[in-house]
């Protein structure tokens, strides 16, 4: 489906509503972005963990920009979004598969985050969470395909900082990245708009250059609680924001919450341990594993383990 967009978002089916992620164009200078809100996706992944606040806004916004960017590309498999340092917050994980389900968790010193907040206040810069660190996104397609990575140093004040140095140092692809998060009513909503220029080879205008100034000043001009507002689907934020532009909308894609944990997974990975090491991490005579993205707990007994490590 390809609507343009008309006064309030009255295009065909265009009224995109929350956890999707909304595919456009801006046709007066060929640039592409995305846009999403998660609602039910970030709450869901949310409640599973008592994070303090600065680690839940983090994750929230983490889950939105893994959304936005991995809608940005075409891929089988799985795409990740890793921050990790020696700081209070020691690991974030995201990652989204080529269907739309989404998972995340994140790994944190108590004592160090009290600390940071009690020194900084309750939304402290990236750095200042994670230390020295860096931010990975990877695109898995499976064993018989070749596996990519891209790295940078957390140097930004923000995620969108550190991904659009990124994108310009090593891919020299500008790139607008505008983040959101805010806990409503005791559920943690996201939302990400994120703009992608055509890399210099591909640009024939002599006004691009101007067009993406333009483009970064529109973006620029969002409000957080406009991105965030269930009240305002996101089609009407689009045209709201470049109408003047000439905004078109193609198919939505769907987001969800699932992990993929199984016990079938757990018991390939306790094979491959040696069984001395297994027997010293029984508790009440069985193995217990809790999956980080998703708390579940599987509980391997005697019966079970012999199964497992039988010949």
């Amino acid at each position: 489906m390809v609507s343009d967009l008309m006064p309030d978002g009255d295009s065909p089916d265009a009224r995109i509503e929350a956890d999707h992620v909304q595919p456009f164009l801006l046709e007066s200078s060929d640039i592409r972005g995305r846009l999403l809100r998660l609602e039910q996706v970030s709450s869901e992944i949310l409640r599973r963990h008592d994070y303090p606040e600065p680690v839940a806004r983090l994750l929230a916004e983490m889950l939105a920009l893994c959304g936005g960017l991995a809608a940005m590309l075409k891929y089988e498999g799985v795409f990740t979004l890793q921050a990790s340092g020696d700081g209070a917050v020691r690991l974030m994980v995201v990652d989204v598969t080529a269907e739309g389900a989404m998972r995340g968790y994140a790994s944190f010193d108590k004592e160090k985050l009290e600390q940071v907040v009690a020194e900084l206040g309750s939304e402290p810069t990236v750095p200042a969470l994670f230390g020295k660190g860096s931010l990975a996104f990877t695109v898995d397609q499976g064993v018989h395909s070749e596996r990519y990575q891209g790295i940078v140093v957390l140097d930004g004040d923000t995620l969108a900082d550190c991904l659009q140095h990124y994108f310009m140092q090593s891919e020299q692809l500008q790139s607008g990245i505008v983040l959101a998060a805010d806990r409503r009513g005791g559920a943690w909503v996201s939302a990400a708009l994120v703009l992608q220029r055509l890399p210099e080879e591909h640009i024939h205008n002599i006004d691009d250059a101007d067009d993406w100034r333009r483009a970064m000043v529109l973006q620029a001009s969002v409000r957080p609680e406009e991105l965030l507002d269930d009240r305002l689907p996101l089609n009407d934020l689009l045209y709201r924001l470049f109408h003047e532009e000439g905004v078109r909308v193609f198919e939505p894609r769907p987001l969800s919450e699932a992990c993929r944990c199984s016990g079938e997974r757990l018991e390939t990975v306790l094979a491959a341990m040696p069984r001395p090491e297994i027997e010293d991490l029984k508790v009440n005579g069985a193995v217990e594993v809790t999956c980080e993205f998703c708390t579940r707990v599987y509980r391997f007994d005697e019966d079970d383990l012999e199964r497992i490590y039988a010949p």
